[in-house]
């Protein structure tokens, strides 16, 4: 055995309401990973946890495939390969799993690599990650933590994910609807028209804009800032659960929204107030059980936390 690295890396809830693929906020629900270079070649890959028995054990692993384009980014090669893999968030749910095992491997990659530190800086991350995803808002918070704000940039025909940590309010208390049954996210984006209205597209850009101040100084303006009218609308039928608990939330105050492409659903508390995160939970609960759905089979409801970093070396 010639070097191990293991690595944390959390769940993401994008969008945020109006913030479609640009906003991102890091929870606390962590995949846990861990890499050993072996001097044999070959691959081995352990997993345990969430869609275990789904997962492919060949260099199709999305962890694998991501390791091997940062290695490649270093000029570098995997020759013999351990890795193990704990799995905690939930697949196809909306709270980045893929963009989790993107960084995961990019970040085990940085560490196992020579001079990976020098050449995986956290802008490559970014930028690797997004080419790996297909965009950068999952993947920001994943690699950077806190709120995310990420963007493309356009330069000679080629697409590049950018992004910038904004450190979100310590009062924020997010809590989690997550259903059992996935989404795929290629199915919620079909479902989404090729052009929206002017008024809703400007609606909307308003609404993303306030998305930093409610979420950081203004907290009073979180329930105007997370109203979202480009996506979540359209994708209701994908996910007609989720979005009438969304739907019945805010109509009590509280600020819901769809995260990622869904299903799952995140509402948002405040500490020292009468909507608390324990206030929210108990919200989410109610407003489940009185439209039949049974929580314990149907959605599980918890209270997390924000993730003030996003994957770090154990």
């Amino acid at each position: 055995m010639i070097r191990s690295a293991r690595i944390q890396v959390p769940a993401t809830s994008a969008n945020l309401g109006p913030g479609y693929d640009c906003a991102g906020l890091a929870l606390s629900l962590v995949d846990e990973l861990e890499a050993d270079l072996v001097a044999s070649p070959g691959l081995t890959i352990d997993v345990e946890g969430e869609s275990a028995d789904s997962i492919p054990r060949d260099d199709t692993h999305l962890v694998v495939r991501s390791m091997a384009r940062g290695f490649a980014e270093g000029g570098q090669q995997i020759s013999g390969l351990h890795l193990r893999c704990r799995n905690n968030i939930p697949h196809g749910r909306g709270l980045g799993s893929s963009s989790a095992a993107i960084v995961g491997g990019l970040v085990l990659a940085r560490e196992l690599m020579d001079d990976g530190r020098a050449v995986l800086t956290d802008d490559c991350l970014v930028r690797l990650a997004s080419e790996l995803e297909g965009h950068p808002d999952n993947v920001a918070p994943a690699i950077l933590g806190g709120l995310t704000v990420a963007w493309t940039d356009e330069a000679d025909g080629a697409s590049t994910g950018r992004a910038i940590r904004i450190q979100p309010n310590p009062r924020l208390q997010p809590v989690v609807a997550v259903p059992s049954e996935p989404l795929a996210t290629a199915r919620a984006r079909e479902l989404l028209p090729t052009t929206v209205p002017h008024s809703d597209a400007a609606a909307n850009a308003g609404r993303a804009a306030l998305l930093v101040p409610a979420m950081t100084t203004h907290l009073e303006l979180l329930l105007e800032a997370t109203r979202d009218l480009l996506h979540q609308d359209y994708r209701r039928f994908a996910y007609p659960q989720s979005y009438a608990l969304v739907v019945q939330l805010r109509n009590a105050g509280i600020p819901a929204m769809i995260s990622g492409a869904g299903p799952t659903v995140v509402a948002l508390g405040v500490s020292d107030t009468d909507l608390d995160g324990l206030a929210v939970q108990a919200a989410v609960s109610k407003s489940l059980a009185a439209s039949g759905a049974a929580s314990a089979a149907d959605f599980r409801v918890e209270q997390v936390a924000i993730s003030q970093h996003g994957a770090k070396v154990l």
